[in-house]
């Protein structure tokens, strides 16, 4: 491996953990981190002080053009638009801080920002960057940087989960589930889930899914206890397998049919453990990268 090779691999899974959290996707990330390394190959490297801040300006800046792109076609999106989920690793669950803003919840919430303000919240809140080393990084000036910022910040603040159960209260309620699901249980679903929880569905007008949240108590434990009785897509129930696994820094499940995953589960949490909201993606076109089985660190360390 070249000196070049070797920092941009050093930078590697900093530059993904940027582009995921800009993007929302996987897929894209990774898209971004290649032309980052392509960007990285033929650069004239004899001025680059800051590997670092050179390489997290272009994956920046990438994300931020691929983002203004693809904004239209979310817009015309066929039902809920939820992020491209992944199998994370155990130290992304056990920093708070690093989980929170990998959530599918945060990253719901970000996809409400313009480009620019995610990316200086991102690079911002996340990643400890300074205001002077995110005008470099978005090529912006200072004031404007601080201004989106300060717009991202209230943003936010006003939207994101207002509560969150400790993370083994969490894996308690997300086992509990896991097993009142897979065993049709719709008086133990209701213990677990708040009057008022929301189900989001994301099938992308591929596969059979809910066009509009499903909200209540009733009605969502009712989806969930169907589960083990009803044929999806062509999949028997006596063929349809589940698991608890990591997904986007905190407990998930992942339903699976012989050869293909099939849907992912992530939760909200109030301060008493009890389901707040629940996001599913069954967009197969989003659920290549927890086929592939790759957990990520995802942490901004």
């Amino acid at each position: 491996m070249s000196a070049d090779e070797q920092v941009f691999h050093e930078y590697r899974r900093l530059l993904f953990s940027v582009a995921y959290r800009l993007l929302g996707s996987a897929a894209d990330a990774e898209d971004a981190v290649q032309d980052t390394w392509i960007k990285w190959s033929f650069a004239d490297r004899s001025h680059v002080a800051d590997p670092k801040a050179y390489l997290t300006r272009i994956v920046s800046n990438l994300a931020l053009e691929r983002l203004r792109s693809t904004r239209h076609k979310r817009e015309d999106y066929v039902g809920p638009w939820l992020p491209e989920p992944i199998l994370t690793s155990g130290d992304t669950a056990d920093a708070v801080t690093d989980a929170e803003s990998v959530s599918m919840a945060m990253l719901v919430v970000l996809e409400t920002l313009s480009p620019l303000e995610r990316a200086v919240f991102v690079l911002k809140e996340v990643f400890g960057f300074s205001h002077a080393e995110i005008a470099q990084a978005v090529e912006r000036s200072e004031v404007a940087v601080r201004q989106a910022a300060h717009r991202a910040h209230g943003h936010v603040r006003a939207r994101r989960p207002r509560f969150a159960a400790d993370r083994g209260r969490r894996r308690e309620v997300t086992e509990r589930f896991f097993a009142a699901a897979t065993g049709g249980d719709i008086n133990a679903l209701m213990e677990l889930l708040s009057p008022d929880v929301t189900l989001w569905t994301d099938g992308g007008g591929k596969v059979r899914q809910a066009l509009k949240p499903v909200v209540g108590a009733q009605t969502v434990a009712s989806w969930f206890a169907a589960i083990g009785t009803l044929t999806y897509e062509g999949v028997q129930p006596a063929g349809m397998s589940a698991e608890l696994v990591e997904i986007n820094g905190g407990p998930g499940m992942v339903f699976s049919a012989p050869g293909r995953v099939i849907a992912t589960v992530t939760f909200d949490f109030a301060a008493d453990g009890r389901i707040t909201a629940i996001h599913n993606v069954a967009n197969p076109d989003k659920l290549q990268a927890v086929t592939n089985g790759t957990a990520h660190d995802v942490t901004a360390r």
